[in-house]
């Protein structure tokens, strides 16, 4: 049986048999501990820091998404308010142009200076911009500065939030105990899903207290400013996490690895960097849509207006977070490669039939929204800590966020813009064949991971 990728220090010591270890001048791994040498408290701690960030983050991306109809046509000048809606899905998508680089440059400083260093400064320039694009004057006031310093903003939360996830990933695999870090990464990953939840039930709040004309007319400013206020409690709550043992135990071995060490683990890994980036555009495809895009989706169908497909995601999404503890301790068990290519191989083959079912209104939106959700619960709820445990300590940030922010960038960022422009020239039905392509491919990278060798599989 297949078991679960574990202990992320005996990654490091079998490197060199599995073309994922490290190179013969990186720092050595401390010492293999199980459950009972870890300090509880400051693992729940940490997974507290973890888990508080991806609200945050989350919410940040999302409040924009959802907000985007609201606002589009303030800050984006014209009389055509698809095209400004179009521009406003474009800001949408910048962010995550940069998300490689950012993935890189906030990477290698949680690789050098610690995990909880690089968690605090993203989340601090996160919040910062939130906080600018609350404040951010109308295209009638400043013309068309206003959508370009509205993409410059989200340009830097998307360079802060490239290094935000992976950091957190790392630091997840890094200080939960052995035999539960599925279930650590999936809580960890339902701050993500949380986040999601607080950003309908802010759009629905407001829609219920000022009307669509008020949240038009500014206030979904609110919704940016709550973002900030969120991002301040994480900053908080972070301050209080200790670092992570075994980065400090392989920053103290030895000194720091050369530019030379870090690509020779480059290259030993490029083959789990390839599975990352194949997994990473199904789950991110298939998160947008079911997170994001699909109230609009029902809406341009006509099956549900705004309101009511925004209120409707609220059920599902904590559903969603059920499902993904319930993934994370089924994969602690019997193995998360296993449970993760049940799941995508299940989103792959029901995406297109339940919205197509959607379309002739065979099934309710609510169904709909549920089904779906609950089939991205493996691929979001797992691949953070599988992917983080695939690469040494060294260079475990960089590694697995490269080609996650990449994939996430390419097709996570642009979903809504394409899905938008699909739907303006006539073919929105495309839009879930696309969904389901990305979750083949998805399916296919999880053979081609290679898993390090383990002394200690379950029988």
């Amino acid at each position: 049986m297949t078991s679960a990728v574990s202990d992320s220090a005996a990654d490091d010591a079998r490197g060199a048999s599995t073309g994922t270890g490290t190179a013969k001048d990186a720092p050595s791994p401390g010492p293999v501990r199980d459950a009972a040498g870890r300090n509880g408290k400051a693992g729940r701690k940490a997974l507290l820091a973890a888990t508080v960030g991806g609200v945050v983050e989350s919410f940040d991306w999302t409040i924009y998404a959802v907000l985007a109809p609201f606002f589009a046509a303030q800050l984006f000048p014209g009389d055509d308010p698809v095209t400004a809606l179009i521009g406003a899905y474009l800001g949408f998508a910048v962010g995550f142009v940069v998300r490689p680089f950012g993935s890189y440059v906030m990477g290698r400083i949680s690789d050098s200076r610690g995990r909880r260093f690089g968690l605090t400064l993203s989340m601090a320039i996160i919040s910062a911009a939130s906080v600018l694009i609350a404040v951010l004057p109308t295209a009638a006031a400043i013309g068309t500065a206003a959508p370009v310093l509205l993409v410059v903003l989200r340009l830097v939360q998307g360079l802060s939030m490239g290094g935000e996830n992976p950091s957190a990933a790392a630091y997840v695999t890094e200080t939960a105990p052995r035999g539960l870090r599925f279930l650590y990464s999936a809580i960890s990953y339902s701050g993500v899903v949380i986040g999601n939840i607080l950003s309908f039930g802010v759009l629905t709040l407001l829609l219920a207290t000022l009307g669509r004309d008020g949240v038009t007319d500014g206030g979904w400013r609110i919704g940016f400013l709550l973002a900030a206020a969120f991002g301040l409690l994480a900053l908080w709550i972070r301050r209080s996490a200790e670092e992570s043992e075994e980065f400090t135990e392989q920053a103290a071995s030895g000194p720091a690895t050369t530019s030379a060490g870090r690509r020779a683990l480059y290259r030993a890994g490029a083959r789990n960097i390839a599975a990352v980036f194949m997994i990473s555009v199904g789950g991110t495809i298939g998160y947008y849509f079911g997170t994001t895009y699909l109230p609009q989706y029902a809406a341009q169908l006509g099956v549900a207006s705004d309101t009511e497909s925004s209120a409707t995601m609220l059920l599902p999404l904590l559903a969603l977070i059920a499902a993904m503890v319930g993934v994370g301790r089924l994969a602690d068990r019997l193995g998360a490669l296993r449970t993760l290519r049940a799941g995508v191989g299940l989103l792959a083959l029901a995406t297109v039939p339940l919205m197509t079912a959607l379309a002739h209104r065979a099934l309710p939106m609510w169904a709909v929204t549920l089904v779906y959700l609950l089939l991205i619960a493996a691929p979001i709820g797992l691949a953070n800590v599988l992917f983080a445990q695939l690469f040494p300590v060294a260079v475990r940030v960089v590694a697995m966020g490269v080609p996650f922010t990449v994939a996430t960038g390419l097709f996570g960022g642009t979903f809504p813009l394409l899905a938008q422009t699909l739907g303006k020239a006539g073919h929105l039905t495309l839009v879930p064949w696309w969904a389901a392509g990305a979750a083949v491919l998805a399916f296919l990278g999880t053979f081609v991971i290679r898993l390090p060798d383990r002394d200690n599989r379950p029988a």
